[in-house]
């Protein structure tokens, strides 16, 4: 049997995958080179910015100032970004800058991780804080949804007077894309705000998925939750899988936030002719693949594309587990079937915590099979309703005996970075 070797990301490396390749087809986003000079793009973008006056021009060297950045689950490179940034911000004292880590509802980052994430220096000099959805010390009012609900946000962002926003827009399997207000909501938002923001009737709407912003009911509530208070800068940038930048957009957030979803878009949506009874996938690698739940994305994506009763194989390092954060783990081993998760859901008057994880795999698993290739045991895996998988490419070549040597196979190398879909 003639093979081609495909190489997945994975952790912080690759997994090399030797596949048939008699009706193989690679899916993957258009490769756009990194920018020459990343630090000179930065300062072009944020001193002529979409929509909003230059960044420096913004901010006053008395204001207190919070810089939004995302948590360890998201490829930002915060370590190159903050210090242009803080360059550019050259006259606000230190001690009147605050960065907080947008965990939304996931775990707090450590101080090492923290380290790593900005870079020594900055870590040095900045006060740098962890947004915690549970604790209503560290949470302030921001406003009322427009269906009358009301909405906390850290404090700290809360107080500031001046309000910038960093994150990074990919393909995202609700809200469309990330980026632009998805930095401030649901990621420095209290928890039942979080909950209410996730309930089923919006994760299970067809518009909430990839690519789509218009008409996104996900989309919707990010921007208009968002936008409770102001945000006076928006630095948003766009990465080919070498992790180098290949945009920047930067000030008024809707305008510039649609701008990089247009660029996103172009490179990232991928055309199949069919269904594939074969679809074997990533999680984008380190960050996104350093657990479970996040590796729903990457499951998502493939599905988009996977036959009815076909199979999924997903290739995530999953080194922290579940995780530890929510009830993700207890929802999935507390159920006998992806079925009964989805009844419970239904049923919940108010939203459960993970529950749109939780929805989102169930609603995969109803229609195909999963495997997955990780670091979690096999046993756990088994519980959480996913095959384990020790050797990826005999497990395609064990499902193409059972469908013959001709059936499709797409790869997906990286991951929920492509948005297939059926042409």
């Amino acid at each position: 049997m003639n093979t081609r070797r495909v190489a997945l990301q994975f952790g912080r490396g690759e997994l090399e995958l030797d596949l048939p390749s008699r009706n193989l087809t690679v899916v993957e986003p258009r490769f756009v080179p990194g920018m020459p000079d990343e630090a000179a793009a930065f300062r072009a973008a944020v001193r002529t910015p979409m929509g909003t006056a230059p960044l420096r021009d913004l901010v006053r060297a008395s204001e207190r100032v919070a810089v939004l950045i995302p948590d360890h689950t998201r490829p930002l490179p915060r370590e190159r970004l903050l210090p242009w940034l803080f360059e550019e911000l050259a006259h606000v004292p230190a001690e009147n800058i605050t960065i907080i880590n947008g965990t939304g509802s996931h775990r707090a980052n450590t101080p090492a991780e923290l380290r790593q994430m900005v870079g020594d220096a900055v870590f040095e000099r900045y006060r740098i804080i962890n947004h915690d959805s549970r604790d209503p010390a560290s949470i302030a009012r921001a406003g009322t949804t427009i269906d009358g609900r009301a909405v906390s946000m850290n404090r700290a962002y809360v107080e500031a007077d001046r309000r910038i926003v960093m994150g990074f827009i990919e393909p995202h399997f609700m809200a469309g894309f990330s980026g632009g207000y998805k930095g401030v909501f649901p990621a420095v938002a209290d928890l039942d705000a979080i909950k209410h923001y996730h309930r089923a009737q919006v994760i299970g709407d067809p518009r909430s998925t990839w690519g789509v912003v218009a008409g996104n009911p996900t989309q919707a509530q990010v921007r208009a939750n968002g936008a409770l208070l102001p945000v006076d800068f928006l630095i948003n940038v766009t990465q080919n899988r070498r992790r180098e930048i290949t945009g920047f957009f930067c000030g008024d957030v809707i305008t510039a936030h649609d701008a990089g979803c247009a660029f996103a878009k172009q490179t990232a949506m991928v055309p199949c002719p069919h269904a594939f009874p074969i679809v074997v996938t990533s999680n984008s690698g380190f960050p996104l693949d350093q657990n479970l739940y996040q590796t729903v994305k990457g499951m998502s994506a493939a599905a988009q594309v996977v036959s009815d009763g076909g199979l999924i194989l997903a290739a995530a390092e999953c080194g922290d587990g579940f995780p530890d954060h929510g009830s993700f783990k207890n929802f999935l081993f507390s159920h006998a079937s992806p079925q009964a998760m989805l009844d419970t859901i239904n049923r919940a008057v108010t939203p459960i915590e993970d529950q749109w994880q939780v929805q989102l795999l169930a609603l995969i698993l109803v229609r195909a099979r999963v495997g997955v290739y990780s670091r979690i045991a096999a046993d756990e895996i088994r519980r959480a309703h996913l095959e384990p998988v020790a050797d990826l490419a005999a497990r395609v070549r064990e499902e193409l005996t059972r469908l013959g040597p001709d059936a499709p196979i797409a790869v997906m190398p990286e991951g929920p970075m492509t948005i297939p879909y059926l042409a």
